[in-house]
């Protein structure tokens, strides 16, 4: 696996928190942008990185980031460690023993009220939209044992579908809790081994877990590696299948692979379930001596018809480019999409550009970003009078390298390709990280 200095460039950490209130920006911040983007990610307490490469910058420290907006301004910025155990240890040993014994380095929702910060199997961890750590959400207690930190929202019925993968037993189990937080379903759903599940899909009617190629090999603790995962070429992949409320689980093979990240699902006309993902060929793949991880190839855009009728699945690629951090309109979660918006990857160590899909008519609109600067996920915030689905903007992160600070561009989701409405300018960097979500100033606390 190819070795990077993680402590320089777009993922290198910061070592303080900070609030900024004045903040420089050019162009017109649109008005109707009333919220504030989160992020999250991984963030070491001490202020650098140990190791070289993508399993030494995933378990670090969660540390959040915030940019406000009100009235065409942006507000303020600052940035946050989560107030977790680990970080008590090191700032405040005497809250040690009373804190969350969790990571909550990967991702950001809201869900009955609450902003959550995921885990990856931890339980989910409160904040405010002003980052201040709450704890465990007394809201969802029944997911005090863990869950991804991809679960999904209906957007229609509020409900929050999860799962939880782990190495110990039960290896798998899934779950349902309603539009106010409370669990109304927890079931195991049995796997013959564990493996690395990391996101999940759901229509309106069924859910979609993924058993695939990339599992648990715990010899490989014995040789030095931190975390014991690796490509398993001998398993069977599969997409399993569940009604949204229960029942039996159908599994569909698939051709060997993995999927980091979902783009969505629904039900078709015809009966089918169309799933659209970023599918790698193979993911964390030993070389032949098993001293090293070869290189990860690049993540394509595929799309499964799954026949719930005939039992079988027709794979297709979509598109050749490498993409990754898909997002789309989080309306349409579990219902028909026609647009994504992805991060651009012309090599396995950039994320570099924002692609723009239009499913209908199989096109793609590009935002570039310069060779040597880096950007997040972008994320689709809805204008509050929309009329169609890709009425809104694209928010993304962009790293300078020139200068080692960070911009935030506001893109028009139509025409991406014409450059920013808006871009604002910190006089520092918000480190590569791993996903964040737009809270409007009306939710949460």
């Amino acid at each position: 696996m190819t070795t990077f200095d993680l402590n320089r460039g777009a993922i290198a950490p910061v070592a303080d928190e900070v609030d900024l209130v004045e903040i420089r920006h050019s162009g017109a911040i649109p008005r109707d942008l009333d919220g504030s983007l989160l992020r999250n990610g991984p963030n070491p307490l001490r202020g650098r990185f140990e190791g070289h490469d993508m399993v030494s910058w995933w378990p670090e420290s969660a540390m959040f980031h915030a940019i406000a907006f009100h009235d065409g301004r942006a507000t303020g910025y600052r940035n946050r460690w989560a107030r977790t155990r680990r970080w008590a240890d090191v700032f405040a040993p005497e809250r040690a023993a009373v804190s969350c014994d969790t990571n909550p380095n990967v991702n950001v929702l809201t869900h009955a009220g609450a902003v959550l910060a995921l885990a990856e199997g931890g339980p989910p961890f409160a904040i405010t939209r002003a980052l201040d750590s709450t704890g465990m959400p007394a809201t969802h207690a029944g997911l005090a044992g863990g869950m991804t930190a991809h679960p999904k929202v209906d957007p229609r019925t509020g409900e929050l579908m999860h799962f939880r993968a782990d190495w110990q037993a039960p290896w798998l189990r899934y779950g349902v809790c309603d539009a106010h937080g409370q669990s109304t379903l927890d079931i195991e759903v049995r796997v013959p081994a564990p493996s690395m599940m990391h996101d999940m899909a759901i229509t309106a009617t069924h859910s979609l877990l993924f058993d695939l190629n990339v599992g648990y090999d715990f010899s490989m603790l014995s040789r030095g590696y931190r975390m014991p995962l690796r490509w398993h070429g001998e398993r069977q992949a599969r997409i399993g299948v569940i009604a949204r409320h229960g029942g039996p689980m159908r599994w569909f093979d698939i051709a060997p692979c993995f999927i980091q990240h979902v783009v969505n699902a629904y039900d078709a006309q015809d009966g089918s379930i169309v799933l659209d993902v970023v599918r790698y060929p193979w993911f964390l793949r030993l070389n032949s001596e098993g001293s090293a991880f070869d290189d990860n190839p690049l993540g394509t855009l595929w799309r499964y018809a799954i026949d719930l009728r005939r039992g079988s699945v027709t794979e297709t690629q979509l598109d050749e480019r490498g993409i990754e951090l898909p997002r789309i309109n989080e309306d349409r979660t579990g219902r028909r999409h026609r647009f994504l918006y992805a991060v651009e990857q012309p090599s396995n160590v950039e994320m570099r550009g924002i692609v723009r899909h239009d499913l209908a008519n199989g096109t793609a609109m590009r935002y570039a970003v310069p060779e040597g600067d880096q950007n997040s996920e972008p994320v689709f915030v809805a204008r509050p009078d929309a009329s169609s689905e890709d009425d809104g903007w694209v928010l993304a992160w962009i790293y300078r390298h020139a200068t080692d600070t960070s911009d935030l561009v506001i893109l028009d989701a139509q025409a991406i390709d014409r450059g920013p409405v808006a871009t604002i300018h910190l006089p520092r960097r918000v480190p590569a990280g791993f996903h964040g979500a737009w809270v409007p100033s009306h939710v949460g606390p």
